[in-house]
């Protein structure tokens, strides 16, 4: 089963030329460890909320962005075995020190359980994570399964879907917190491909015009207003 890493990170805004060095000099060693596709997006549509927010989930500053992105594998093993040996590789230290706060960054991994769109060209990412009690896991599915469909007649390229597998708790911050997830609930971390801004925003638009009505039909079976979305630029995406 393939394997997603998730991350979410606050960033100087200055350094955005760093990072996206950082992130290019990065993706080598990813990839020689086995990673599949690697994904770095820059923030430039994402809301504060009256519970939570990216803002929040990682303690960012005014003069910080969000950056969302993933790294997908074949399977867990892989990731697991690529992590182990990135960690006690010395090339690593080639890479050069991280251009953000990396006690603030959270992360995790994740299976993806709805993975739907043919892909292709993505220029722009709508990026989700949220709190499903673990209960509801099946719930869920049908509920992404049912929803997944909507967004791709709007535009979009790929949606996918992911259930919590391997989520740590951070000292500073962490995916838990972000969207204060109770004992009972499992971590989500989610995404929408769009070819780019313009796409997004009209499919969007379109998509909350009937909103209401598809939610009567197709109930979420969590609590959104814990939920925290935003639109994204992608600014690396390396396939192995």
């Amino acid at each position: 089963m393939p394997f997603i890493e998730g991350f979410v990170t606050a960033i100087p805004t200055a350094n955005r030329e760093a990072f996206l060095d950082h992130t290019r000099k990065a993706v080598r060693f990813f990839q020689e460890f086995g990673a599949g596709r690697i994904v770095d997006a820059w923030g430039n549509d994402v809301p504060k909320g009256e519970t939570t927010d990216f803002y929040r989930a990682v303690e960012a500053r005014d003069d910080e962005a969000i950056g969302f992105g993933w790294i997908e594998y074949a399977d867990r093993a892989i990731r697991d075995t690529a992590s182990e040996k990135m960690m006690n590789d010395p090339r690593m230290a080639e890479i050069g020190e991280m251009p953000f706060d990396g006690q603030r960054m959270i992360f995790g991994g994740f299976e993806p359980v709805v993975d739907q769109g043919e892909g292709g060209k993505a220029g722009y990412v709508e990026g989700f994570v949220g709190a499903v009690p673990t209960a509801n896991k099946e719930k869920f599915i049908t509920h992404a399964e049912k929803a997944a469909p909507l967004f791709l007649r709007e535009g979009a390229l790929r949606v996918v879907e992911c259930w919590g597998a391997d989520v740590p708790e951070g000292k500073v911050t962490d995916f838990y917190r972000s969207v204060k997830a109770r004992d009972d609930e499992t971590i989500i971390f989610s995404w929408v491909e769009w070819p780019d801004k313009t796409t997004r925003d009209a499919g969007q638009a379109r998509l909350f015009a009937e909103m209401e009505a598809h939610m009567k039909d197709n109930p979420m079976p969590f609590d959104g207003k814990r939920m925290i979305f935003g639109g994204f630029e992608i600014v690396n995406d390396a396939r192995g």
